[in-house]
């Protein structure tokens, strides 16, 4: 599990004081890693205890298994940074990991009780992943209505009801109506599945059906960067059969 993986898990649990030696950390991976407690609680203008309770708010028995946990992650994306085709190997393994230790039971369950469920991509390509979804589980007599664009979605968004299951497909999690959305979702009761990028986005932090997928930015020069949502697919296609495999063991 990566450490963004384990802050989106945890993030509901933290206070002020928390998300400011949060924000301090992942500001300042690098030299954090080398940081005793003390010397980062001077930093975060907190004490030792406030720090060692953060660690174990995030699941660490201390403040030692948190940098060292802290030093792994930063290791791990440094072996790799220099090379885009290891990247993407490395985002490949992460991501099927991440699927395989997930259990899918509730998440298919919520799309089976469903009323109504809505797909929704942030973007072109998110969208694209959003249209092959309502696709495959059409085959199943499952129908899913997609939401094409932000006018759309603010639309048909006032109509949701707690009975409804609404998908959201995005990379970063951090456009502001969206945000605005999943508020107004929770303070309603209606369930959503976030599948996103595994980073801490308040998309992803403010349900607990995530499906989460590795992807890495690579440099191209002159200013320009690529990310790739190939993974995304790979995602959608093991949550479609996923809910086969749930289906078949309802027929038992």
């Amino acid at each position: 599990m990566k450490l963004d993986e384990i802050i989106n898990k945890n993030y509901l649990k933290l206070n002020d004081s928390d998300l400011y030696i949060l924000k301090y950390i992942m500001n300042n991976k690098k030299e954090c890693v080398d940081l005793k407690i003390n010397d980062l609680a001077s930093k975060c203008n907190v004490s030792r205890t406030t720090i060692l309770r953060f660690a174990q708010k995030l699941g660490f028995r201390g403040y030692s298994e948190f940098k060292a946990f802290l030093k792994w992650d930063i290791e791990g994306k440094k072996n790799i940074e220099s090379r885009p085709v290891e990247k993407f190997y490395f985002d490949i393994q992460e991501t099927l990991k991440s699927m395989q230790q997930k259990n899918f039971a509730e998440i298919c369950k919520l799309i089976y009780n469903a009323e109504r469920v809505f797909v929704y991509g942030t973007g072109i390509a998110q969208a694209l992943v959003a249209r092959e979804m309502r696709r495959q589980f059409l085959s199943l007599q499952k129908c899913f209505y997609e939401i094409e664009g932000d006018t759309e979605l603010k639309m048909i968004s006032p109509s949701f009801t707690p009975k409804d299951i609404i998908i959201i497909v995005t990379l970063s999690g951090s456009r502001e109506y969206l945000i605005d959305l999943v508020k107004e979702l929770n303070s309603k009761g209606i369930e959503y599945i976030a599948i996103t990028k595994i980073n801490n986005n308040e998309v992803a932090i403010r349900t607990k059906n995530n499906i989460y997928v590795s992807t890495s930015i690579i440099e191209l020069g002159n200013g320009n960067e690529y990310e790739s949502m190939v993974l995304f697919s790979i995602a959608v296609e093991i949550l479609f059969r996923e809910y086969i495999a749930f289906l078949r063991s309802r027929e038992k």
